[in-house]
């Protein structure tokens, strides 16, 4: 990767990329792509869907009304959205908030990985069915949201789509319990961490993760 750039600054060098993206016709409707946001050193990274309509004007991710139930739900467990790193699996906005493709989602593939990559967050929360295929292939949002699962490094966190919980008020109690979850589970993970730091291969104490998580 960029040698002798910082991750903040490689951050930079991947959403400058995006801003100009062509590679797929979004390119062709959008506004502003939304690149994400956040801190390159966070512990938690949240990926939903795509941008919509306040997203694509301002080219930031969640500014909506689901952003702001987002933040809601941050505050309840002490965080701040300046605290987490915030992005989309599809980077501009689809024509009348429709979903992904899968080219679309196919294009914008490696500018998430390579985010990822830079950042190295300790847990991946996905918002939504689009970003859960991507650690939870063929399951069903309904059945295993909120049950974590490590993936790699990574414990990746299946949750509702916060917009599902406005539209649906159902959802919104499972949210509202799912995101209290989190602070838990990143005492885990860096528990685990600091366990790979001193040598210890970790595979006992994995093994029992996974059973604590669920």
């Amino acid at each position: 990767m960029g040698g002798s750039f910082s991750p903040q600054e490689e951050l930079e060098r991947i959403a400058a990329e995006i801003r100009s993206c062509t590679k797929c016709p979004l390119a062709k409707g959008r506004r502003n792509a939304v690149p994400g946001e956040g801190p390159a050193d966070a512990e938690i990274m949240f990926i939903g869907e795509g941008p919509g309509f306040h997203e694509d004007r301002q080219g930031r991710p969640f500014v909506g009304a689901a952003g702001q139930f987002l933040e809601e739900l941050l505050a309840s467990i002490g965080l701040s959205r300046e605290q987490v790193y915030i992005t989309n699996v599809i980077k501009c906005r689809p024509p009348g908030n429709r979903d992904p493709l899968p080219e679309e989602l196919e294009a914008c593939r490696p500018y998430l990985d390579r985010q990822i990559e830079v950042i190295k967050p300790k847990i991946i929360v996905t918002l939504g069915r689009y970003s859960m295929a991507r650690y939870f292939p063929g399951a069903s949002i309904t059945r295993i949201h909120g049950q974590p699962k490590r993936v790699g490094d990574i414990i990746c966190f299946p949750m509702f789509h916060p917009a599902a919980g406005l539209h649906q008020p159902r959802w919104r109690p499972l949210i509202e319990e799912d995101i209290k979850k989190l602070p838990a589970l990143l005492e885990e993970a860096r528990k685990s961490a600091s366990s790979e730091a001193q040598g210890d291969d970790g595979n006992d104490e994995e093994h029992y993760e996974q059973l604590s998580l669920f």
